[in-house]
């Protein structure tokens, strides 16, 4: 194993540049949500030129890349999402000006699903050139639309009879130090529920507000009434976030609007407690809503829209024991990040784990939130991110 190992590292560090050179090409040209054609376009053309046999997911831009080994093992899953924010970048990250820049205005790489393809890529070199040595079957999956969902069910549809039998992912973290890695057993990202809802009233002249029924009021009362409900009524040993972002009513000052709008999400690791705070959040909505004489319209999306993704123990430690194997002192435990992933789909299919790599570098100036318009990735973590995927990879198809 030893040997394998330093085949690794060697070969890491001969497509340093190549991965990071890879990464800047894709981060230059991000596109959105169910428009990656030539982000596609470029990656299926980089698989192909490895050898790798392409599968399209119907009437999608994602697709997965197979390499067969042609002896008999098993079949394992390697994910990557491609899509990109509507965010028009800072020119600057956190410590000066960034070192690539977007080509695209108001399309942006904040989430660091470029950095995920560079390393997938690389992995797929790595693995191409060691397949004399595996065996089994790797399904790359390059998934499309994960910032709004669109691409997960026609992926996990389309890999559901492929006869995986594990998956495994990254995803680059800021909030961890550039060097450290987290591949905990268990809950590691959270469930999240949208939040939508709109408070009717009666419209009227600001000068008879007891002509009217002002949902502005009605509003206030639910967002106070909530925050009491989030204290009382849910288990303080089960978080759930209570992550209200926008409330909308009125477009005038001598004028009372008939319905007052409010959005956001929450977010929980537990679901039976995520499940309890959705029906908490509906009834005292209802309730306050009421008693302001006011009714309250739920939005169709007002659910459950991702569950947390949770760790398979078996697949965790195997991958712990890689990381320590071959890059030492790397590994922090007892990580999870509020942020929620369509990589939890994936369990529906095989058991799966989704590991952290940290990217956070003061001096290089990456280390500002996912979805920021600083946001940047330290071209070191690529390289970390290159190893533990191969390294798990290797582990698991030698086995």
């Amino acid at each position: 194993m030893e040997q394998i190992n330093d085949l690794l590292k060697n070969r890491v560090k001969e497509l340093e540049a190549e991965t990071i050179k890879t990464r800047a090409y894709l981060y230059a040209h991000p596109e959105l949500s169910s428009q990656e054609f030539e982000t596609a376009k470029y990656l299926k053309e980089k698989v192909t030129e490895m050898g790798l046999i392409i599968e399209e997911v119907p009437n999608r831009t994602g697709f997965t890349a197979l390499l067969d080994t042609h002896k008999p093992g098993k079949t394992l899953g390697i994910r990557t999402d491609i899509d990109a924010l509507p965010i028009q970048e800072n020119t600057h990250n956190l410590n000066g000006e960034r070192k690539y820049k977007s080509n695209n205005p108001g399309v942006m790489h904040a989430c660091g699903h470029d950095g995920h393809m560079a390393i997938v890529l690389s992995v797929i070199n790595i693995l191409t050139n060691l397949k004399d040595q595996l065996t089994g079957k790797i399904y790359f999956i390059f998934e499309d639309a994960e910032e709004n969902g669109e691409g997960i069910e026609p992926m996990v549809d389309h890999l559901k009879n492929k006869g995986i039998e594990a998956i495994y992912g990254n995803h680059l973290a800021a909030f961890l130090e550039s060097g450290k890695i987290s591949v905990d057993a268990g809950p590691v990202m959270a469930g999240a529920i949208h939040v939508e809802f709109t408070v009717h009233g009666k419209s009227g002249h600001g000068s008879r507000p007891d002509l009217s029924i002002n949902p502005v009021f009605a509003a206030a009362q639910i967002l106070s009434a909530l925050t009491s409900a989030w204290s009382n009524r849910l288990d303080v040993t089960k978080t759930v976030t209570l992550g209200l972002t926008q409330i909308h009513g009125g477009t005038a000052n001598n004028v009372i609007p008939d319905k007052v709008t409010i959005g956001g999400s929450l977010r929980f690791f537990d679901v039976e407690e995520g499940k309890k705070a959705l029906e908490v959040m509906k009834n005292v909505t209802t309730l306050t809503a009421q008693a302001h004489e006011c009714t309250v319209e739920f939005d169709p999306k007002f659910d459950i829209v991702a569950l947390p993704v949770i760790n398979d123990k078996s697949l965790s430690i195997q991958a712990q024991n890689g990381i320590n194997e071959i890059m030492p002192n790397a590994l922090i435990n007892d990580v999870t990040w509020f942020a929620s992933e369509s990589f939890n789909q994936y369990s529906k299919i095989a058991p799966s784990t989704f590991a952290f790599i940290g990217m956070k570098n003061e001096t290089y100036g990456s280390g500002a939130e996912h979805h920021n318009n600083k946001f940047d990735v330290d071209d070191k973590a690529l390289i970390n991110g290159v190893l533990a995927t191969a390294k798990f990879a290797v582990d698991y198809l030698m086995k």
